[in-house]
């Protein structure tokens, strides 16, 4: 009941901004759709792959609306501002675990981002390209474990991102080097399949393809069920590593006195 309820007050704090939210969601779509008209350009004088047009467009399309599922996750789970307020110490003496307290809250923030922000983003796309949603509702359930656990990813690598705070104070720039690293290895900006191969190796030696990539696959018909057993096992690794981390910085505010 208690992390439900984290997870619903970040949601409700969301609804108050909606208006606000929603110049968010036109600049996203106006990006997205150029962005498709640029593939739409390219496709009109070469072959996409196994995509084709219509497909790149509907990669683009679910790509764009998903960021804000597994790209847009808050900047270090708040821990960065938690450290210079000092609040950080009484986080911690709280009777929750830190990361299953920050990743209840931020669960409230990806609901309502899916909820307000994916969904009438893509459905706009839908609209205006004349895309096919999945006829089989196995795919759409598939590609909606893949983006629970995209997020899960997500909420896990940005708690790490977060906890260096404690030794560097700011973390900002490991926050946007991680969303450069999204952008570039997980598949936003081209196929992981059309990076080089060294590159390919790289990105599939990371959690990155399982942010966006996997997911967007699954959706659009390319990929199976089985891809997802990356993404489990990525889950897996990734709390393993919050639960290091957590007990790390639980030391390193202890000897400082915290």
């Amino acid at each position: 009941m208690l992390y439900f309820s984290l997870a619903s007050k970040a949601y409700a704090r969301n609804l108050q901004y909606r208006g606000a939210h929603m110049l968010h969601n036109v600049a996203s779509a106006l990006f997205g759709y150029l962005y498709a008209c640029i593939w739409i350009g390219i496709g009109q004088d070469r072959p996409l792959g196994e995509y084709d047009v219509q497909g790149m467009i509907g990669y683009i399309a679910f790509t764009q609306a998903s960021l804000w599922i597994s790209g847009f996750t808050t900047n270090g789970l708040g821990i960065p501002q938690s450290v210079r307020t000092g609040q950080i110490s009484l986080d911690l003496m709280r009777p929750v675990h830190l990361f299953v307290h920050l990743m209840c809250r931020e669960w409230g923030q990806i609901a309502y981002q899916f909820v307000y922000k994916s969904v009438p983003i893509y459905l706009l796309y839908v609209l205006v390209f004349s895309l096919s949603l999945p006829q089989q509702v196995t795919t759409l359930l598939l590609a909606l474990a893949g983006l629970a656990a995209a997020a899960y990813l997500s909420i896990c690598m940005n708690y790490i991102i977060g906890a260096t705070a404690l030794w560097t104070t700011e973390s900002s720039w490991l926050y946007w080097m991680n969303h450069a690293l999204i952008n570039l290895l997980a598949g936003f900006f081209i196929p992981v399949e059309w990076l080089p191969r060294w590159l390919q190796t790289v990105s599939w030696l990371s959690p990155y393809p399982y942010l966006l990539y996997v997911p967007t696959r699954i959706y659009l018909g390319f990929e199976d069920a089985s891809r997802l057993l990356g993404s489990l096992v990525w889950c897996v690794l990734m709390t393993l590593a919050c639960l290091g981390v957590t007990a790390v910085v639980r030391r390193k505010v202890e000897v400082q006195g915290g």
